[in-house]
């Protein structure tokens, strides 16, 4: 997993934490002592998987496109890596590897991705915030109620 989906990780579970509040990606990074630009390529892609919404205006920001139960791990790991190609001839190039024509490794490799990534989809991003107030004691959220989100 790269860095790029465990920050997007990190973010949908602060997003889920807030119960819908918006923030900023600043408050995101300053929260994570990670950089605001890499988060903000992070909030990015996840508006394009439909995950994440921004909101501008005064009370902008950004807050989740879904109900948590609605956001699938799997499918947020699919959308977030820009290959999952574990080794060279699974890619989507021409492989320069002379074992490719007999080797035995990719199929062994391709049932250890599909493995790997069939855990993740039995889990929602609900699942990782079942210890919201744990979570948001950590996160330095507090506990307040949940801020309704309009448009205007």
């Amino acid at each position: 997993m790269t860095l790029h989906t465990d920050y997007a990780l990190r973010m949908l579970i602060y997003l889920a934490t807030k119960q819908g509040a918006p923030c900023t990606v600043s408050d995101v990074a300053e929260t994570y002592g990670l950089s605001r630009n890499h988060l903000l390529k992070v909030a990015r892609r996840l508006g394009q998987l439909g995950a994440v919404t921004t909101l501008r205006g005064r009370a902008g920001g950004i807050a989740l496109a879904r109900t948590p139960e609605q956001i699938g791990l799997g499918t947020i790991i699919r959308g977030m890596e820009e290959s999952l190609a574990l080794v060279e001839c699974m890619g989507t190039g021409e492989s320069a590897c002379i074992l490719t024509p007999a080797c035995r490794l990719k199929g062994v490799v391709n049932e250890a991705l599909d493995a790997y990534l069939a855990v993740f989809d039995r889990y929602s991003l609900a699942d990782l915030v079942t210890n919201r107030q744990t979570l948001a004691g950590l996160l330095g959220l507090g506990t307040e109620a949940p801020t309704a989100i309009t448009s205007g």
